[in-house]
């Protein structure tokens, strides 16, 4: 008797103990769109903690809070898997205009990147909560990022010009061989830090430096921690299908897995043309290699009026650039380089077909806002005879130290369409954290800063049908955490993180403008980081529920 009445007591215990926790929050009535790309479908999802613990048909129950998500795609958080916010996070984390798109993770790095700071390269200093902090490793900034409190998740490659400018400096000499084994020791160190692999900017120096095999060499070192390659090809314009096969080849000798930065052809000689590319991709993914791509939903990209200066000019870093502009013999053989080009360097000047009217000043300086024709018009007046244009833009450069952020109109619409559709081509916004208010409102930037990922909904799938809303949501989520290797995140299932975004899809759109960047978009209504609620209505909750994503091996 006394056996059955602990069995009786036992059993009531573990009935207790099994019953199901209130749930923090339940979004009921939504058009579940899961990220995998299979078509939605109406339900529930409910999370406990940080996590989702159900999605589907949830009955009434006890919860902390509720959203009626009728009318409303209910997605996971999107993955911009191309971003610049590494350190303006630490001037605002509310990550204001990346969280009022539905991101939830930032991706950082391309050729430059968070960290290391070692060697020549001095530590980077931040302030966290009034305190100066000093960033040397990998290590130091995710750590940072986790003492700081940001709103959203951020993860990061280790750039090659970050690796390489840590031992080289600004010389533009080649590396010895105990100097590139330094190389391979800091990328195998970032890389146990949390780095997700290698990112290279490879157009211009640093990254331009590096040969294919030296790449190659590096990539290895990602290989054996389980890494990727996110490469900046070295030319996107006259040399574009030579890069995209140089690319390819570094994924396959070095057998990692390969993400090209924003696919474009950025040189008005060769629009039309990406089919063409694309058949590179799809030849090497057909015999097994693993090669896919990004882009953003725009025909503008973002670099600077330095970029025209040819790669040489460069050694020695701004200040060097500056004294090489103002010496009257190195001035004619600047202009000669930029006129006449130079074998595999991309030329933005001739790549926009010398039209300075497609140069817009993004700087935080007195012409921003402006495209080059009218600032060389301006600074013209009353000078007889008029200035070369090109003695304008070194003009201008000297005055700004070496340094003017610019929009370049260099791709078109068509291409970046082609690209966007294919099936492992997905969205990335190369764009950072600003706000339309505060510090982290200046210059003119990028409009893709506040209005990447609404743009794709609202413009490419319910305006044009490019392409489907499963298949947009697709590329903003589970493709970018696949080639990450982020097996919880990017969907929305039963223990993955809770990181969700619901928008109105018949309203959902950019507002930002390359005149009026400084508008956030409409129709992103909730976003949920790690469980937490960031995004209400049209309210920032002030909530900084993010963390820094380092990669597992």
């Amino acid at each position: 008797m006394r056996r059955l009445l602990a069995s009786f007591l036992c059993l009531i215990a573990l009935g207790a103990d099994a019953a199901p926790a209130p749930y923090d929050l339940v979004i009921r009535n939504g058009r579940i769109v899961d990220g995998s790309g299979n078509p939605w479908v109406h339900g529930d999802v409910a999370v406990r903690g940080d996590r989702i613990v159900a999605v589907g048909r949830i009955p009434a129950g006890p919860t902390k809070r509720e959203i009626d998500a009728k009318g409303l795609v209910v997605a996971p958080g999107f993955i911009d898997i191309h971003s610049h916010s590494d350190f303006v996070l630490f001037e605002d984390g509310d990550a204001q205009s990346k969280i009022r798109q539905g991101v939830t993770t930032d991706v950082l790095g391309e050729g430059n990147s968070p960290g290391p700071f070692l060697n020549q390269l001095s530590p980077r200093e931040v302030k966290i909560k009034g305190e100066s902090v000093s960033l040397k490793t990998m290590k130091d900034y995710f750590d940072a990022i986790d003492n700081a409190g940001v709103s959203i998740n951020v993860a990061s490659y280790v750039g090659l010009g970050q690796v390489w400018e840590c031992v080289m400096g600004r010389s533009h000499r080649r590396p010895t061989s105990e100097e590139f084994a330094e190389m391979k020791k800091l990328v195998a160190q970032a890389m146990q830090d949390g780095a997700f692999g290698l990112s290279s900017m490879m157009m211009m120096p640093p990254g331009s430096l590096a040969t294919a095999d030296e790449v190659v060499e590096l990539c290895r070192v990602v290989r054996d921690h389980g890494g990727l390659f996110s490469s900046h090809i070295r030319n996107e314009g006259l040399g574009v299908f030579d890069s995209v096969r140089e690319t390819i080849s570094i994924g396959e000798r070095a057998g990692v897995p390969v993400d090209i930065i924003h696919l474009k052809i950025a040189d008005q000689k060769f629009w039309q043309r990406m089919p063409e590319v694309l058949a590179l991709i799809e030849s090497a993914r057909q015999r097994g290699v693993d090669v896919q791509a990004n882009v953003y939903p725009y025909t503008r990209g973002n670099n600077d009026l330095a970029s025209i200066m040819p790669p040489w000019a460069h050694e020695g870093g701004p200040q060097k650039l500056v004294e090489r502009l103002k010496d009257p013999a190195q001035r004619t053989k600047l202009k000669h380089d930029i006129e006449a080009g130079i074998e595999g360097w991309y030329n933005h000047y001739t790549a926009v077909g010398r039209d300075w009217s497609r140069m817009l000043v993004s700087a935080n300086n007195r012409y921003r806002g402006l495209t080059m024709d009218r600032v060389i018009a301006q600074r013209s007046e009353g000078r007889t005879p008029p200035p070369d244009p090109l003695d304008v833009l070194i003009e201008i450069l000297i005055e700004e130290r070496g340094s003017v952020s610019t929009v370049f109109a260099h791709h078109t619409e068509e291409d970046m369409n082609v690209a966007l559709k294919q099936p492992w081509c997905s969205v990335g916004s190369d764009g950072s954290a600003f706000a339309t208010s505060g510090p982290l409102r200046r210059g003119n930037p990028h409009p893709r800063n506040f209005g990447t990922f609404p743009r794709v909904l609202g413009v490419y799938v319910r305006e044009l049908k490019l392409l489907t809303l499963e298949e947009a949501v697709r590329k903003m989520t589970s493709l970018n955490a696949a080639k990450l290797g982020l097996h919880d995140r990017g969907r929305l299932q039963a223990g993955a993180f809770a990181d969700i975004t619901l928008f109105a899809p018949d309203r959902v759109l950019d507002k930002a403008t390359y005149t009026d960047p400084f508008q956030d978009n409409v129709g992103i209504e909730y976003v949920i980081v790690n469980g937490t609620l960031v995004l209400d209505h049209d309210r920032h909750t002030a909530a900084r529920p993010g963390r820094a994503l380092r990669h597992q091996p």
